[in-house]
């Protein structure tokens, strides 16, 4: 029963945040033009791209770094380490820096927007 109730949970609050997003920026959309706001506004085509080269960034950089976790975690478990802290000790560790590495990546390309207006 449980086998079936985890892929239900985890596709319904999936469907859930989508379906929410998608809605509260189709209602703040129309909000805005009613309003009178220009339509132009809404093209985003350039910042779409960044994004999705900001999103393969993180997720390759935080790969690599569960990766080299995963292999420094060995290291230290045949160092005679608890295997259970080495690995989830390494993994933290080395996934945050890949994530830290890519966020000063995008920024030296451009990806990330630090912009405070």
């Amino acid at each position: 029963m449980v086998e079936v109730l985890i892929p239900l949970i985890v596709f319904g609050t999936v469907f859930g945040i989508a379906y929410v997003f998608l809605s509260t920026r189709n209602k703040e959309r129309m909000m805005l033009i009613e309003k009178g706001a220009d339509a132009s506004l809404f093209k985003s085509a350039p910042q779409s791209h960044n994004m999705f080269g900001l999103v393969i960034l993180n997720l390759s950089l935080l790969a690599i770094g569960i990766g080299v976790g995963v292999f420094l975690g060995s290291l230290l478990e045949m160092g005679g380490m608890d295997d259970d802290v080495a690995y989830a000790a390494m993994i933290f560790i080395c996934g945050g820096a890949g994530l830290l590495i890519s966020f000063f990546v995008g920024r030296k390309l451009k990806l990330v927007n630090t912009d405070h207006h």
